[in-house]
């Protein structure tokens, strides 16, 4: 019988679903756009042998209303919007696609560096509403240093890049442990030690409660005066109040973010009134290129476990599961 594997979302890059396909998969996608109870009533009233979850929640509740589900596979790295321990106490494993938009996220992250540095959309809306205001206050990356909090594939990239750039590069990441895969750059021990000599500082964490709200007032009073804050990892991870505040003290000189705390943005959010806030839709790893690695990568998780041919342990989050199987 053909397997049906569920995608929380409207649509998969073509290149997943052909490969969901060639193994005789049902696909199921939502009809309604974020819609959380979707998921748990399509759960609850069909036989779905497996889930690749994309942005819309997957509740405990939708995980044990279906008991033919035997998979699921994050279209990404981040499973914040899945429950996991639900997943692990019906002995379901849950994967990841690791790496598969780490350049997509490095580029973006280095590009909001750069505009936020220089105040990039503040001097095109300037030009565009007929004033011709040279700015002269960005701040020129070469000699600055940078510090990288989560030093993975994505980190990895973005201090390459750096490094390029004639920035000095600093990692703090407590579940990497050796030598730097990147020569030249320097290791924090802590994030005390990291944030008093990162000039700028780029964000590469996953959301749990070990990074939730990480940067709060006091962590960000530590970053040198006129630093430079880039997020692209999870908004969550930093107080957003406080932010708000140290930049409009003049403490921090600007805030590049993909992410915020509440997406959809809302419409009364400070953030929005900073023109020296440089803001993007969440779409850190939304390019053609990542999505269909993420698709192809998650379609093929799914598929190795119904094959009965498990996919590679690194990839999955809550892997006790796997000797249950």
């Amino acid at each position: 019988m053909s397997p049906t594997v569920l995608v929380t979302a409207s649509k998969l890059h073509p290149a997943g679903v052909e490969l969901l396909q060639q193994h005789g998969a049902r696909i199921r996608y939502l009809t309604r756009a974020d819609a959380a109870t979707e998921v748990e009533e399509i759960l609850a009233s069909e036989p779905v042998d497996a889930v690749i979850s994309r942005t819309v929640a997957l509740s405990g509740d939708a995980i044990r209303a279906c008991p033919t589900l035997k998979a699921i596979s994050k279209h990404g790295v981040g499973v914040s919007n899945i429950d996991v321990t639900a997943a692990s106490e019906r002995g379901i494993p849950v994967y990841v696609t690791p790496g598969a938009n780490a350049a997509s996220v490095a580029e973006l992250t280095i590009g909001l560096m750069i505009a936020a540095a220089r105040r990039v959309p503040a001097m095109d809306r300037a030009l565009r509403a007929g004033r011709w205001e040279r700015m002269q206050d960005g701040r020129q990356l070469d000699g600055l240093t940078l510090g990288l909090v989560g030093y993975g594939q994505v980190g990895q990239r973005v201090a390459r890049v750096a490094l390029a750039l004639g920035m000095r590069v600093i990692a703090f990441d407590p579940a990497y442990t050796g030598d730097s895969p990147v020569p030249g750059v320097e290791r924090a021990a802590s994030l005390d030690m990291l944030l008093p000599q990162a000039e700028v500082l780029s964000l590469h964490v996953p959301l749990n409660a070990h990074t939730r709200g990480l940067l709060g007032e006091a962590q960000l009073a530590r970053l040198p005066a006129g630093a430079i804050l880039v997020n692209t990892a999870r908004g969550e991870v930093v107080d957003e109040n406080a932010l708000v505040a140290a930049l409009r003290r003049g403490h921090l000189h600007s805030a590049g973010l993909d992410t915020m705390a509440v997406e959809p943005l809302p419409a009364d959010s400070a953030l929005l009134a900073l023109d020296s806030v440089v803001l993007t839709p969440h779409v850190g790893g939304s390019t053609p290129s990542a999505l269909a690695l993420m698709a192809t990568g998650a379609a093929a998780n799914v598929l190795a476990v119904l094959a009965g041919q498990p996919p590679d342990p690194s990839r999955c989050v809550n892997p006790q599961v796997l000797a249950r199987r």
